[in-house]
This record gives structure tokens, C-alpha cells and sequence, in this order.
């Protein structure tokens, strides 16, 4: 008993010394930092900067100042983003993400003497296009690596594949930040395979350029993978999809990358799927209903297809749906209307059968983002939409709404951005709207709003900053403003308002950035106080389709310091040509009554893209200084002027130029042999000049170009074959007409004009070419240049407003050619247009031209051919257009399909020809005399040539969509695409103007 006891009060005393013993150890203060490390990080933080623009995130500061030896900072575990071991106190942990820092990151970098680093992260600073060093291989006990955002250069070290201890990578960019970083030696399988232990891999805008193959789906640990915008191609294996703890997967933008979804099974832990912007087909399997976890489903802009399944109804947990933008079709499921957690719905551009009060949305009250537009939704705005109180953004845009603005969507009080425009909508504009007090974006422009708007009710709105009325038929009143509680404006659309003087509110107005008026009844002058609005933030201007005469203060130079595009054309602007400002990328003066000379200073700015000064009268010669544009012009557009001289040599090396118009001026000399160095030019008109040349056949080395314009020249001279390759391998659309080329048919070319041998597609496209969008602002638009072309088509001279990427044109007419016409030409399978009259032309038609299937106008009058129509051209079922009189053709007029169809006028003074139509009958010498002549002689004066071409601007962030033309066109056309682009316009104006010949 004794003994028990004492054994027992002994255990006792020994727990409780044990438990001192605890608490000492506690209570003792952890180890400070070692030195070594102390001074490794002090030498780290003096090897940079800080500069407050090397971050991005608001709430970045330079954590590293907290760095220092003295007082109570002696210790640097207590430093800003400094964790230490407790127990050793070795540092183990760097975040200096968001610091400010910025310099050259030195590949000794003492950060490498920090060898039991477990993380680092030094995302969003800028390291000055430094590469990661190889050294990063000695922090062997590196978990987690963090370098994104910060401007590192250069190929991806190879010995990060040694970090076998790894869970978490991040290396990723921005889009702006993209292709800096490259994956290529290693691979992106080299570098992964012996990161096993891999949790989280970011590589999103790395330049990783090569196929994706199956080796990834042996990362069975695999969280999170981000490949977007890595370039990647080839099928994406499916096997990645199902990989067993893989949560987040986004391989978007990568729009070379193709596959299918594969069936998920109900065990996936998917929780955000992204894999818009790729080249991703095929339906949507029932099975995705299975993905019980999945939050965000982001299937935009790819080429998905078939009808939705009802299983997306499933998907409870589902916040973010977007499928905009790819081929679905059929009625949208009822069973979306399950998605009650929904709070972004983005259904727009696809092919579904929606009527307004099919859709179905009153359950999902959580909805804030709704965007359904391009979806041909009819009827009336959905009724569905009125009990959504959290509504922030709404676009209904381009659909077939009828009826009125609801006055119930005024209820939606949350509204930041309303989108209706391009619809059928009726009545006039709830005076209610002004109840939106959340409202900072509107956009009503296209369709049929009438009646008398004053823009006061708009401008109670305090926090609106961008909004559209274009297109309609309403008359925008604006009366005197003063400067009390105004919304800052930034883009105002205001096209077909019948304005008749700029809005007084603009006088008080400071952050402009976007203002189109155009299409208005604005007369006299434009104000001194306009040109003093927003001059340190106007970017793009547009007044064109007005009655503006000049500036009521002379410019010499445009006042906007920053403006980038200025669209003053189809208005009456006279005096001299004013000088753009340092940043103007587009400059369109074209149809005004400009005079004088195009000034040395004019050259001084090297950014413009787009140059249209045509259809003044201005005079001159074209100065030498505009070599200067060299490396940043795709348009130059002359045409239309009084210039003379010869074309200088001003087309250098490495030039952009897409299109060249000098035609219709009175440009002299030969074509300068310069052009040669425009080895992107798709478009080159000089007609309608005096230019005294032989054939530039030298333009044949030009391997993009389309279209060549020489007509109404003094050409002259035979179109041989010079002994070389030069064969213009693009070349679909030619024009040589009135000048004086001689000898015979260039048959050598006509085997060579393989792009003349292309049938034309069922599917319409156009020539254009889409330029690097313009940043205004907020507003991203895309620059897209659609071309056009005047040319001779079936008697009369047609302007092609577009042009298909299959038209093509041959016109070799009113020249000196003789001899036959070759069986070659029967080779030019795809052409559509072929002229080749008023020649001395003589032999027969070849039956090869039978081979033209394509062909809609022909065109072989006044030469001195002979022999019979051939039979065969009634395989022609596509012609429209025959004119082969004034020959010496014999025999029966060919009959069946489309010849049934030609007049008299078609085989006028062929006095050999008989039968249906002319009134001479086959093997009956009594005949009537012919009828008088209907054939149509042109008169080059009376119809402009040459190219046109257009520019437009679309999409304005948040889908708005305006526009701008530039160009040759006609008023009709000009006014046509105005209407499309920018609203109905104002009919009387349209026919009140008209384009100078």
C-alpha cells in the first residue's frame, strides 16, 4: 500500500516538472533570423527600384521598406512579406507580389542564398524583361513558385523541372503580357513530368506553341490547370478532363486548339470549365449534367453545335453560363429556368428559336449580367425580365423585338448598362428612364423610336457616361446648359438626330472621348467652344455627313492632343488642309472643298494608318514627306484631286500600305518602281491619270495584291511574258481599259492567273482586312477596312460596295490588242466580269469560253472578230450580259438558256448573224433593217474609278457597335452603309447631297 503510494506520488511529481518544463519551452521567444539571410534579403531589396507603376493591383505597396536593421526591425522574420521557420528560424516563405518593385532581376541574385526558400512570390512587378534565372534550381525545397504578371523574358530555364518538391506554379500573364515568356526547350510535357507532386500549374499566355498530349493526364494530384492563350493546337485530350481531383481547367484562346467534351461521370470535382476562343466542336453531352460541382461553364465563341440538353438544368451550383457566340439551334431548355444560383447568362449569337414569351427567366432572381443578343428573339421585349431587381446589365441587342420600351423595365433600378439598339422597337423613349439612377451606359440606336426627345432627361442621370440615340427617328432637342450637376460624359452617339447645332451641354463637358454627330443638318462653322472641349481626352470625332463649312477659329493645327481618329468627311469644309495632331491614326477629310497644297508639316506625325484626303481640290504635287507614314500607313486615298506631277518615290522598305488611290488627279511620268517595296498591298488604283509607261509587270511580284486599276491612262506597249515568275498570284481583279496597250492577248499570263481560276463559293465573303483595334478609353473597336471598286459591268460603269473574296474581273477593253483571242482565256474559270472590246481583235470566238461557268457579262463588241457564236456559250447559265456587235460575225444566233433572253442590241452590225431576236431570218435573204443601236458607250467622265473602301469601327466594349466611312463611295452607297452602321439617317439630306465628279 505504502509503496503504491510513493510510486504514485512520484509519477505525479514527474509530470508536474514535465509540465514546467512545457511551459517554459512555450513561453521561450521563438529564434530570430540568421544574418546571412538578414543581409541576402537587404542586398535583394537594394537591387531594385520602387516605382509605383511596376503594379497594378490598387492595393500594391512596397512591402520592402519595412526592411531594415535597426530598432525593432532588426529581426527580418517580422519583415513585410518575410515568414521564418519557428523553429530554426531559417526564412521560408517570400511574398512580395504587389511591391512596386522594378529593375532587372541579376541571375547572382543573393534571393538564391536563401536555400530553404519553401515559396516565393513575386508576382505583379516588373523585372524589366528579365529571364528567370537557371539558379532557381538551387532553392530545392521550393513548394510553391509565384512570377506572374511581372514581366519576365525569354525561355522557360529547364532546371525548373529539377523543383521536384513543387505543388504550386505560376507563371502565367496577361494578354498584354503575352508571348514574353517562351515553352519550347523544355516542352511542356519536359517541364511537367517530374513535377509529380503538382497541385496548381498557371503557364496562361506563356508562348507555349505545340499540341497538348495524353502524358498531362498522369497528373493525377492536378487541382488546377491554366493554359489560356498558349498557343496551343492540335485535339485536346479528354483523358485531361477526367482527371480525379481536377477542379479549375481554362485552355482558352487558343483559337488552334480543337476537340470534343468527353462524358463526365458523376465522381468529377469540377468546379470552372473555360474553354472559350478555341476551335472546340460538337454538341453538348447529356452527361455534363453529371458536373453536380460545376460553377462556371464558359463555352463562348467556339464552334459548338446541336440543341442544349435539358441536364443543364443539373448544374445547381452553376453561377457563370456562357455560350455565346457558337451554332446552337433548337428551343432553349425549360430546365435552365432550375438554375436559381445563376448570376451571369450569356446566350447571345447562336441560332435558337426564341420567342419573347418562351423565354423563360422569371425564376432566376439572382441574375445581374443577361445577354442575349444576335439570338432572333420576336415578339416583345420578354415580360420574364420584370421581376429581376438585381439586374445590372442587360443587351437585347440585334434581335426582332417589336413594340415599345416597357415603362416596367424602369423598375430595374440596379441597371448599369441597357442595350436595346438594333431592333424594331416603336413609340417614343420612357420619360421614366430618368429613374435609372444607377445608369452608365445606353444604347437605343437602330430602330424605330419617334418623336421629340429632350436630352435633359438624360443628363438627370449623374452617373451616366456613354449613350446612343443613333438611327432612329427622333429629333434630339438640346437646350442651353449650365454646369451645375452634369454627368461626365465620355461617348455620346448622336448620328440621324436631326441635330442642327452641336448640343449646348458639350460646352461643359471635359473627359470626352467619343462623340459621333454625324449625319445631322449642322450647318456654318464649327464653335471655338467645341474645339476647346476635352482637349486633353478627345479621341475619336466624327461629324461627317453634315453641311460644316470650316472652323470658326483658324487651325492650323487640330487642337485634341490625343485624339486618334477625326471623320470630317461629306461635309463643305473649305480653306487649307488643317495638321493633325501627334497621335491621329485615322484622318478622313474625303468629299469636302479643300484647296491648297498638302503642307511639309503635315509629314511631321509618323502614327496615321489611315490617310483620305480624296475628293477636294487640293493641288500640287504629292509630297515626298509622306515616306515618313512608312511603318504605320495601311490607307493612302488621293483620289479625286488636282495633283500633278509625277507619284514620288516614296514607298520604302518594310512599309504596311494595303491600299494605294491616286486615280482621277493629274499624275504624269511612269509608275515609280518603289511600289515593289509594298509587299502587302492587296488594293492599287492610278487610273484616270496621264501616266505615259509600258506595262509595270514588275507588280507581279507582289504576292498579296487583288486589285490593280491602271484604266484611263497612256499606257502602251504589249503585255508579254518577260521571261519571269512574275505572275501576280493573286490577282482576281484587273482593269486596264482606255489606254493604248498593243500586240496580242497576254496568253501567258492567262495560264498563270491561278486566282482567276477559283469558282466562286456559296459562302459570301469579302475582301478586307482587320488592323490591331483601337484602345479609346474603356473601348476596345476593332478597325475592320472593307474594300470597293468601280468597274465596267454589263454596259455601264457599277460601283461594288463590297467586293467578294471570289469576284474577279478581267477588263482589257477600248486598247490596240489584235490577232485571236486565245483558247487560254477559257482557263479563267472563276470570272464573272470579262471585257474586252473596242479592239482589233479578229479569228473567231473560241468555244473555251464555254468553260467560264461563272460568267455574267462578256463583253466582245467593236473588233473585227468573224465566224459563228458558238453553240457551246449557251452553258452559260449564269449570263446576263452579251454584247458582241459591231463584228463580222456570220450564222445563226445561238439558242437555248440565257440566249433566249439577249435583244437585238446584243448582235447589232454583224450583218452576217440571223435568227431570233434580229428580224433576219436563216436562209431568207429578205430581211428588215436593223433596229437602231441600244448598245451603251461609257463616258469615263461622267462615272468616278478606282477603288472606294471603307472603315469601320465596331464594338465599343460591352457590344456597342458604331462606325465610320472613309472613302471614294458614292453618296448612295456611302449613305447605305451609313444607315446600317449608324441609324436610318436623314432620307432629304441624302438626296440634297451628292459626290462631285
Amino acid at each position: 500500500m505504502g509503496s503504491s503510494l510513493y510510486l504514485y506520488s512520484l509519477l505525479l511529481l514527474c509530470c508536474f516538472f514535465h509540465l514546467i518544463i512545457l511551459s517554459n519551452s512555450s513561453s521561450s521567444p521563438p529564434p530570430l533570423c540568421h544574418e546571412d539571410e538578414s543581409s541576402a534579403l537587404l542586398e535583394f531589396k537594394h537591387s531594385f527600384f520602387i516605382n509605383k507603376s511596376a503594379s497594378s493591383d490598387p492595393l500594391a505597396y512596397p512591402k520592402v521598406e519595412s526592411w531594415r536593421l535597426e530598432g525593432k526591425s532588426n529581426d527580418c522574420c517580422s519583415w513585410d512579406g518575410v515568414e521564418c521557420d519557428h523553429h530554426t528560424g531559417h526564412v521560408i516563405g517570400l511574398d512580395l507580389s504587389s511591391s512596386f518593385l522594378y529593375g532587372s532581376f541579376n541571375s547572382n541574385s543573393s534571393l538564391f542564398n536563401l536555400v530553404h526558400l519553401r515559396g516565393i512570390n513575386l508576382a505583379d512587378n516588373d523585372f524589366n524583361y528579365s529571364q528567370i534565372p537557371s539558379k532557381i534550381a538551387h532553392l530545392s525545397s521550393l513548394r510553391s513558385l509565384n512570377l506572374s504578371y511581372s514581366l519576365f523574358y525569354g525561355q522557360i530555364p529547364s532546371e525548373i523541372s529539377n523543383l521536384s518538391k513543387l505543388v504550386f506554379l505560376d507563371l502565367s500573364g496577361g494578354w498584354y503580357f503575352s508571348d514574353l515568356l517562351n515553352l519550347e526547350k523544355p516542352n511542356l510535357e519536359d517541364l511537367l513530368k517530374n513535377l509529380t507532386k503538382l497541385k496548381v500549374v498557371d503557364l496562361s499566355w506563356v508562348n507555349i506553341s505545340s499540341t497538348v498530349t495524353s502524358d498531362l493526364s498522369n497528373m493525377s494530384l492536378l487541382t488546377t490547370l491554366r493554359l489560356q492563350g498558349c498557343g496551343l493546337y492540335g485535339k485536346f485530350p479528354t483523358s485531361i478532363f477526367r482527371l480525379p481531383n481536377l477542379q479549375f481547367l481554362n485552355v482558352e484562346d487558343n483559337e488552334n486548339l480543337t476537340g470534343c467534351l468527353p462524358e463526365f461521370h458523376r465522381t468529377s470535382p469540377l468546379k470552372a470549365l473555360g474553354i472559350a476562343r478555341t476551335n472546340f466542336f460538337g454538341m453538348l453531352p447529356d452527361s455534363i449534367g453529371n458536373l453536380e460541382s460545376l460553377s462556371i461553364l464558359a463555352l463562348n465563341e467556339c464552334n459548338f453545335s446541336g440543341m442544349l440538353p435539358a441536364s443543364l438544368g443539373n448544374l445547381a451550383q452553376l453561377t457563370i453560363l456562357h455560350l455565346g457566340t457558337n451554332h446552337f439551334w433548337g428551343k432553349i431548355p425549360s430546365s435552365l429556368s432550375n438554375l436559381t444560383q445563376l448570376t451571369y447568362l450569356h446566350l447571345g449569337n447562336n441560332n435558337f428559336d426564341v420567342g419573347a414569351r418562351s423565354l423563360i427567366l422569371g425564376k432566376l432572381s439572382k441574375l445581374s449580367f443577361i445577354d442575349l443578343e444576335g439570338m432572333k428573339i420576336h415578339g416583345d421585349i420578354p415580360q420574364s425580365l420584370a421581376n429581376m431587381t438585381q439586374l445590372s446589365y442587360l443587351s437585347l441587342r440585334s434581335n426582332e423585338l417589336l413594340g415599345q420600351i416597357p415603362s416596367w423595365l424602369m423598375n430595374a433600378t440596379q441597371l448599369i448598362a441597357l442595350d436595346l439598339s438594333h431592333n424594331q422597337l416603336q413609340g417614343t423613349i420612357p420619360s421614366s428612364i430618368s429613374q435609372l439612377e444607377h445608369l452608365e451606359y445606353f444604347n437605343f440606336a437602330d430602330n424605330n423610336l419617334i418623336g421629340k426627345v429632350k436630352i435633359d432627361i438624360f443628363l438627370k442621370l449623374l452617373n451616366l457616361n456613354s449613350f446612343y440615340l443613333s438611327g432612329n427617328k427622333l429629333t434630339v432637342l438640346s437646350k442651353n446648359s449650365t454646369n451645375t450637376t452634369l454627368p461626365k460624359i465620355m461617348a455620346l452617339g448622336l448620328l440621324s438626330c436631326n441635330l442642327r447645332e452641336f448640343p449646348d451641354f458639350l460646352r461643359f463637358q471635359d473627359e470626352l472621348r467619343i462623340v459621333f454627330l454625324g449625319d445631322n443638318n449642322i450647318h456654318g462653322q464649327i464653335p471655338t467652344w467645341f474645339c476647346n472641349t476635352s482637349k486633353e481626352t478627345m479621341e475619336v470625332l466624327a461629324l461627317p455627313y453634315n453641311f460644316l463649312t470650316g472652323f470658326e477659329q483658324h487651325l492650323d493645327v487640330i487642337p485634341w492632343q490625343s485624339l486618334k481618329v477625326l471623320e470630317l468627311s461629306f461635309n463643305r469644309m473649305q480653306g487649307s488642309l488643317p495638321i493633325p495632331s501627334p497621335s491621329l491614326i485615322y484622318y478622313g477629310f474625303s468629299d469636302n472643298l479643300l484647296t491648297g497644297e498638302i503642307p511639309p508639316s503635315f509629314c511631321q506625325h509618323y502614327s496615321t494608318r489611315v490617310l483620305d484626303l480624296s475628293n477636294n481640290n487640293l493641288s500640287g504635287t504629292i509630297p515626298q514627306c509622306l515616306a515618313n507614314f512608312s511603318d504605320s500607313l495601311l490607307v493612302l486615298n488621293l483620289s479625286y484631286n488636282n495633283f500633278h506631277g509625277t507619284i514620288p518615290q516614296i514607298f520604302m522598305n518594310g512599309n504596311q500600305l494595303k491600299l494605294i488611290d491616286l486615280s482621277q488627279n493629274q499624275l504624269r511620268g511612269q509608275v515609280p518602281r518603289s511600289l515593289e517595296n509594298c509587299t502587302m498591298l492587296e488594293i492599287l488604283v492610278i487610273g484616270n491619270n496621264q501616266i505615259d509607261d509600258t506595262f509595270p509587270f514588275w507588280l507581279g511580284a507582289l504576292p498579296q495584291l487583288k486589285v490593280l486599276v491602271l484604266r484611263s491612262n497612256s499606257f502602251h506597249g504589249a503585255i508579254g511574258n518577260h521571261k519571269t515568275n512574275l505572275m501576280f498570284p493573286m490577282l482576281h481583279i484587273i482593269d486596264l481599259s482606255h489606254n493604248g496597250f498593243s500586240g496580242n492577248l497576254p496568253s501567258d499570263y492567262f495560264h498563270n492567273w491561278n486566282a482567276m481560276k477559283m469558282a466562286k463559293t456559296e459562302t459570301w465573303t469579302y475582301m478586307q482586312e482587320a488592323s490591331e483595334s483601337l484602345i479609346a478609353g474603356t473601348w476596345t473597336v476593332p478597325l475592320v477596312y472593307n474594300y470597293s471598286v468601280t468597274l465596267a459591268n454589263k454596259g455601264t460603269q457599277r460601283l461594288y460596295e463590297h467586293i467578294q473574296t471570289a469576284f474577279v474581273v478581267l477588263d482589257l477593253s477600248n486598247n490596240k490588242f489584235k490577232g485571236d483571242i486565245p483558247e487560254s482565256l477559257g482557263s479563267l474559270s472563276g470570272l464573272q466580269v470579262l471585257n474586252i472590246s473596242n479592239n482589233n481583235l479578229t479569228g473567231v470566238i473560241p468555244s473555251s469560253l464555254a468553260n467560264l461557268t461563272d460568267l455574267e457579262s462578256l463583253d466582245l463588241s467593236q473588233n473585227q472578230l468573224s465566224g459563228e457564236i458558238p453553240q457551246q456559250l449557251t452553258q452559260l447559265t449564269f449570263l446576263e450580259f452579251l454584247n458582241v456587235s459591231h463584228n463580222h460575225l456570220a450564222g445563226p444566233i445561238p439558242h437555248g438558256n440565257q440566249f433566249d433572253t439577249f435583244e437585238n442590241s446584243s448582235y447589232y452590225e454583224n450583218s452576217g448573224l440571223c435568227g431570233n431576236p434580229l428580224s433576219k431570218l436563216c436562209g431568207n435573204s429578205r430581211s428588215s433593217p436593223p433596229p437602231p443601236s441600244l448598245s451603251f458607250q461609257s463616258d469615263d467622265s461622267k462615272f468616278p474609278s478606282g477603288v472606294d473602301w471603307i472603315v469601320i469601327f465596331m464594338g465599343l466594349g460591352s457590344g456597342l457597335i458604331v462606325g465610320l466611312v472613309i472613302g471614294q463611295a458614292l453618296t448612295t452607297r456611302y449613305h447605305e452603309w451609313f444607315v446600317m452602321t449608324f441609324g436610318k439617317g436623314n432620307q432629304t439630306q441624302r438626296r440634297k447631297k451628292g459626290r462631285r465628279n
